[in-house]
């Protein structure tokens, strides 16, 4: 695992950002095609909008998963993680050679059951994922599940990420929030070749600390990522604030 910290989410997105694109592209090299997982959400765009303003990569030749949705949520709605990759990022870039969305709004065992399968086809070289405020991994809040082999799952969101949701704006109330969400698993995420973390501002500093100074932990589902050998933290000043230098080995 590696720690890069910026100065600001600015240069934190364009580090990780430069970063996913380099990889991405050295896949394509040595394979002839990527397969990558990309998230959502605010701690998500400076990082997206420097991998789609790189012109190097061949997107014809890139397959995209994502992370989570929401049960029940329209693709009108605002916080509509389709709606959020459709237009922050599929419509920005040229065509991908495929993309999987997650549909929220259809039978979820379904949903999931084709999921499972075709990213089962795919193994994951380069995942793009963030950290909750809880410290939830995808949509898996603690105590999150760690030991299902399921690609994809329904997930219950606790009252802490909900109120996440609601408090960057995505959601007027919390009881606008959904209960529930189709979620990448936490052995599913883990399977990816290459994992870049990208964890800006201060609210997620308590986050930051628990995943990276605690002991591997369901209740800290991101602390995880310490056992991927492949694994990058991209934090700025202010989300790395709590952090022990010494007992982490940061790198700039």
């Amino acid at each position: 695992m590696k720690i890069v910290i910026s100065e600001s989410k600015e240069e934190l997105g364009q580090s990780a950002g430069a970063y996913a694109a380099q990889l991405i592209n050295d896949t394509i090299l040595e394979k002839g095609h990527a397969n990558v997982i990309l998230a959502t959400g605010t701690s998500q765009f400076e990082t997206l909008s420097r991998l789609i303003a790189d012109e190097s990569i061949d997107w014809s030749k890139v397959t995209m998963f994502h992370l989570d949705e929401y049960i029940g949520l329209p693709l009108s709605h605002p916080a509509s993680f389709r709606k959020y990759l459709k237009e922050r990022f599929l419509e920005k870039v040229a065509p991908l050679h495929a993309s999987y969305l997650i549909n929220g709004e259809v039978d979820p065992e379904v949903e999931i059951a084709k999921l499972n399968q075709t990213i089962s086809d795919h193994p994951i070289d380069v995942a793009l994922v963030g950290v909750g405020e809880n410290g939830h991994l995808a949509f898996n809040d603690p105590p999150a599940d760690f030991s299902t082999e399921q690609p994809y799952l329904i997930v219950n969101l606790d009252e802490p990420c909900r109120r996440q949701q609601m408090g960057e704006g995505w959601f007027a109330s919390l009881d606008e929030v959904p209960l529930q969400a189709i979620s990448m698993s936490v052995r599913q995420i883990m399977k990816s070749q290459h994992i870049i973390c990208s964890v800006p501002d201060k609210r997620k500093a308590v986050a930051v600390k628990n995943s990276l100074e605690n002991n591997v932990s369901n209740i800290f589902p991101a602390s995880i990522l310490q056992k991927h050998a492949n694994c990058t933290f991209f934090l700025d000043k202010d989300s790395a604030s709590l952090l022990l230098e010494r007992e982490i080995g940061i790198s700039n």
